[in-house]
């Protein structure tokens, strides 16, 4: 007999004696042809099939512009709460407290002849500017940051570098006078694609230029000239930050003294480059985004969210996970579902919904592409001669769990830089569990090589010593 024949033969007898069933068969085949549960919490039963409708309905969640889950007799949300086990960092939406320094000459960006008609620089400040101007400490912030490092009477909400910051801090107020910039190309408060072009009157959207670290690293010297700062103490900077201080000891040798380089390279790596454009893509692909311009129109929100939890998965380690989360699920009264299941998607689900609004995605999509085309040897002869031009003392900090920018990316920082000449390069090598977030949430080890080298050899407010301090001294730095 054939397949199809006997398919049609047990379905034939399968209507006529149905009533004779026994109630074991029933559920045997109720087993078979039903989807016990489409979503986390319900239950939906799909039709017995017969002749006339072989094969079950299919139901699949899909997102609706409320952003609830559909495809039952009504819709629910289907958002867990972030399990609370764990550190981490502290991203606000910035929308006050900064001051703004405004550059009303021509922009040049450094690709392809792009220019800005004006600039607008967010920035905050903690401590006290020594006499002679010595003793400035420059942040130079990552991708999603910005310049809210730590609070103050204007914006008492923590900030995103709280406890590396303030009085016997890490980076000590009672001694700095400490700067950090919101990037070029960002949305808290300074230029960036949602701003205003003077030429349209509407946000610049995809029409502003491409940016390059190059010019991220210039607008926040525009911004030291606005202040009169001639050079500083030192720039710290991580993951972007850190290319970004790397870049302007190069940039400016003369203005820099030191640099702090945590979680950073020298250009950046396919994986990186890959990685980041799979978050573009997210984006790009919402049908929301429209080209970029979305302003007052509609939100890529979908697409932001998504591009997030993929950014996610690269900032913490499997290590940390597999302590922190394991196998655990959120409800281990409840069956497996579509919706998140096991506490490490909650997590990342809620990652992704919690930070899809504080940051516009335009934004995303230009500073994550300034990463990508980061090559400290463009615009100079060769690699060795950009990193050449870095004769201050270098801190380098890496972390073995790090699958962002690894460990050995720093180690080639250093290797560069001392062959190219610079004896005075530090390096330091965490075994954290937190991956590449580690600059944001050790604060003892990486908070501890941050004060090392900002405060070696130094009395008080930037004056040099002779001597390391006794505290230095007791701790064998």
């Amino acid at each position: 007999m054939k397949a199809s024949a006997f398919i049609q033969l047990s379905l034939t007898l399968l209507r006529q004696h149905r009533s004779e069933l026994s109630h074991k068969t029933s559920r045997f085949l109720s087993s078979a042809f039903t989807s016990q549960r489409a979503f986390h919490g319900r239950s939906q039963m799909c039709q017995i099939p017969t002749v006339q409708d072989e094969l079950p309905q299919l139901r699949v969640p899909a997102w609706d512009e409320e952003f609830k889950f559909k495809g039952l007799e009504t819709d629910f949300p289907c958002l867990s709460k972030m399990p609370s086990s764990g550190p981490e960092p502290a991203y606000n939406k910035v929308l006050s407290g900064y001051q703004t320094c405004r550059i009303e000459e021509p922009f040049h960006m450094k690709l392809n002849g792009g220019v800005l008609p004006g600039l607008d620089i967010a920035y905050e400040t903690w401590g006290e500017l020594n006499e002679d101007k010595s003793n400035v400490i420059l942040i130079h912030t990552g991708l999603s940051s910005s310049s809210h490092a730590r609070s103050h009477e204007e914006n008492p909400d923590p900030g995103w570098w709280e406890k590396f910051i303030g009085p016997g801090c890490a980076i000590d107020t009672n001694k700095f006078y400490v700067i950090c910039s919101n990037l070029l190309g960002g949305c808290y408060g300074s230029t960036g694609p949602s701003s205003i072009n003077p030429m349209t009157d509407e946000p610049y959207g995809t029409t502003f230029p491409v940016i390059t670290v190059d010019d991220i690293v210039n607008a926040q010297f525009k911004l030291l000239d606005h202040l009169g700062i001639d050079e500083v103490h030192a720039c710290v900077g991580s993951s972007l930050g850190g290319m970004c201080s790397l870049t302007a000891a190069a940039l400016f040798p003369d203005r820099v003294n030191r640099v702090v380089s945590i979680s950073a390279c020298l250009y950046t790596y396919p994986t990186s480059i890959g990685l980041r454009y799979l978050q573009r893509r997210a984006i790009m692909m919402d049908p929301n985004w429209n080209r970029g311009h979305y302003y007052n129109k509609s939100y890529p929100r979908m697409g932001m969210k998504l591009a997030r939890e993929l950014a996610t998965i690269t900032y913490r380690s499997g290590p940390e996970w597999h302590e922190r989360f394991g196998r655990k699920v959120i409800d281990p009264g409840e069956e497996p579902s579509l919706c998140p299941y096991f506490m490490i998607e909650s997590y990342i689900e809620y990652q992704g919904e919690s930070f899809s609004t504080k940051f516009d995605p335009n934004t995303l999509l230009y500073i994550s592409k300034a990463m990508d085309l980061f090559d400290m040897a463009d615009g100079f002869p060769s690699l060795e001669y950009s990193v050449g031009r870095i004769k201050c003392p270098v801190m380098v900090l890496g972390v073995q769990t790090d699958m962002l920018i690894p460990c050995w990316q720093q180690k080639e920082v250093v290797d560069t830089l001392r062959k190219s000449g610079n004896n005075r390069v530090t390096y330091y090598e965490l075994d954290s569990i937190f991956g590449h977030d580690t600059f944001l949430l050790d604060l003892t080890n990486v908070g501890g090589a941050i004060k090392g080298s900002l405060e070696t050899n130094l009395k008080v407010a930037g004056m040099v010593r002779k001597s390391a301090p006794k505290w230095l001294k007791k701790e064998g730095i």
